[in-house]
């Protein structure tokens, strides 16, 4: 057998393990299959996603349940303003030692697990942020002057209220920029909200299985690395991360009245791996207009900001980039 053929062989075989996760996720949580199927290609892809909606709709609890279905090891840390760096990277702790001699011991903080849920992460100050981003970029936190590396697989899955505004700090946009998608969590449907009473107001318990572990997930993002991208679906992507600047000569009328400025390249490399987390999971070993399309609003929501026309407007982000996108691709064809 081909090394291809090998290598089209693992790819199913991964693909087809994904999707298991995916089932065995949307046995317990309702709904939200758009949700869930972004969460999993962010951590395919090795990033950090920040879940956008209204208290109540399950956010802290499909984390969760992607922890244990994952087999992650799983913290949740509360922002508040009050809390400090320390509270989150832990601290140096003096300890007395066998021969009574006093020594500093390092006591690690709820960053030091596989998935970190920052809960209403915008209630945190800016220096608070500035220690998360830190773990975010570097898959590390200092402590009085010292390195410590976090585990791995590591990734923040970050809430946020959008219509809290009391007492809250909004991200910096270089630390929105860290996450790979802004993922918009919507209010369920009367069928949903029906099951949702249904499964959790009964005396049935679903008992999740464990259907991976924290080496599926480096083999997988390690596949993911090597899906293709052929010159074409870069060339798009590139146009659709250009296009979204008002000064550039192709950007839609919209972009040109509403947004004051557009993606950075951050924007095509989180683009591009997301689109081929997505190709992984359907199977494919090269990426194609269809991920691009996919996965361009999520990737892209959080890094194209408004400019005052826009907000007084009320236009939003996701209309803009629905018309961008339909710009760069008619039919799967440049434009």
């Amino acid at each position: 057998m081909s090394s291809i053929d090998d290598k089209e062989k693992q790819i199913q075989e991964i693909s087809l393990r994904l999707n298991g996760i995916r089932s065995e996720i949307s046995r317990f949580i309702v709904g939200q299959e758009d949700i869930i199927d972004q969460l999993l290609w962010t951590i395919v892809a090795g990033g950090h996603a920040l879940l956008e909606g209204l208290p109540g709709l399950g956010k802290t609890m499909l984390v969760r349940t992607i922890s244990d279905v994952m087999d992650l090891t799983f913290s949740r840390v509360q922002f508040t303003p009050d809390l400090m760096p320390s509270d989150i990277t832990g601290t140096m702790m003096i300890q007395p030692g066998e021969q009574g001699e006093q020594r500093f011991v390092f006591h690690k903080g709820p960053l030091f697990a596989s998935i970190v849920l920052a809960d209403e992460i915008n209630r945190a100050t800016p220096k608070t942020q500035s220690s998360l981003l830190e773990a975010m970029q570097e898959k590390t936190v200092t402590a009085m002057g010292e390195m410590k590396q976090l585990p791995s697989p590591f990734f923040v899955l970050a809430t946020q209220n959008p219509i809290e505004l009391e007492g809250t700090y909004p991200l910096p946009e270089a630390q929105m920029d860290r996450f790979l998608l802004k993922i918009s969590v919507h209010y369920p449907t009367k069928e949903e909200l029906k099951e949702i009473a249904v499964r959790t107001t009964g005396s049935e318990e679903i008992m999740l299985n464990k259907v991976a572990d924290g080496e599926f997930v480096l083999q997988a993002q390690s596949v993911a690395k090597e899906i293709l991208v052929s010159d074409q679906i870069l060339d798009l992507a590139a146009s659709l991360i250009m296009i979204t600047h008002p000064d550039d000569e192709k950007a839609p009328e919209s972009v040109k009245t509403f947004v004051r400025y557009g993606a950075g390249p951050r924007g095509l490399q989180s683009l591009l791996r997301a689109s081929k987390a997505r190709a992984l999971f359907e199977g494919r070993y090269h990426v194609s207009v269809g991920d691009i399309k996919k996965t361009a609003i999520p990737v892209l929501r959080h890094r194209v900001f408004l400019n005052f026309e826009g907000e007084a407007a009320g236009i939003s982000t996701d209309q803009i980039l629905e018309e961008v996108v339909a710009a760069v691709t008619r039919d799967g064809v440049l434009t």
